[in-house]
Order: C-alpha cells, then structure tokens, then sequence
C-alpha cells in the first residue's frame, strides 16, 4: 500500500516579466553574434578578440546557457495536511517543507516586491523571507519562533484556503 500524501494545492510559477526575458536575451544576443562573426564568419569580434575556442565556450555557457536556465527556474509550492513544500528550481535539490503546527499565524497579501524584499526569487527583507517569481500577491506566514515567510503566488486566495484545510487536517 503507497503511503501517498493528498495534495490539497499545487502551484508552479516561472519568470513572466518582460524586461527581464529583454535583458536575458540581449545579453544572449551579445554573445551569439560574436559567435557568428568571429567563429563562423572568420572575422574579428572586438578590439581585444578571445580565442575561438574560448568565444566558442562563452557562447554555449551565456548565449545558449543563460536563457535556458531562466526558462527553466520555477518555484513550486505544494500544500498538503499538514505541511507546506517550497521548491525553487534549481537552488533546492528537495523542497523546503514547512510544517504547519510552526505556523502561528497566516494571511493573504498584497506586497511590492521591490521595495519590501529586493526582488524576486530567495529572497531576504526587514520584512523577512520570501520565495517568490512574479507578481505581487502571496500568503504570509508568521511562526512561533523565527521570522515571517512569504509565499508568492499567482493564485494567492487558493493557496491560502488550502493552507487553511491543511491546517485543520494536520495530516
């Protein structure tokens, strides 16, 4: 018999901001055409030109490297009884799991994510932790014992009616 924990809400959220997939890109951009100019074309990219070998590298680590890794960044949560699981891809091999009976207190949102934690991703503010990919929206979670966590979310009022039932359920 599988011991298969009910999922009661499962979210995963990508990078959807614009500017950042122009910055991504246009740093890619930068790398592909010294690639393309000095490597297959036979010119000279800059006043002070790398080995191919070398540019060759760059552009597979930066022009090809670099977009493919944002493309695939994500940040999971999952709610069951019980227990919260965060997982932003690929800076946790497991997910964090947050047990609930920790969790004193707990509401839904609206924050900035600039001003109030720095950006989006892991990230640390006045305000405490939180894991976050775009939008402005989340649950906030207040422990017993250590700083608040927030959450951000696409779908914040189902992530916090299922942080709700998983606190009722206890697992």
């Amino acid at each position: 018999m599988a011991d298969e924990q009910t999922i009661l809400y499962r979210e995963r959220q990508r990078f959807r901001q614009f500017w950042l997939w122009v910055v991504v890109l246009c740093v890619a951009a930068i790398f592909w055409v010294g690639f393309v100019y000095q490597v297959l074309l036979g010119g000279v990219y800059g006043n002070r030109p790398v080995p191919d070998v070398q540019l060759s590298i760059l552009f597979v680590l930066m022009g090809l490297g670099l977009p493919y890794f944002f493309y695939r960044m994500s940040l999971t949560t999952e709610v069951q009884p019980g227990l919260v699981q965060v997982r932003l891809w690929p800076f946790h091999i497991k997910p964090v799991k947050i047990p609930l009976h920790l969790v004193r207190d707990y509401e839904r949102v609206t924050y900035n994510p600039i001003s109030d934690y720095g950006g989006w991703g892991i990230r640390w503010g006045f305000k405490g932790k939180a894991y976050n990919m775009s939008g402005n929206e989340g649950v906030k979670l207040y422990f017993y014992s250590r700083d608040p966590l927030l959450i951000g979310s696409q779908n914040a009022g189902e992530l916090f009616a299922a942080i709700s039932e998983a606190k009722r359920a206890k697992g």
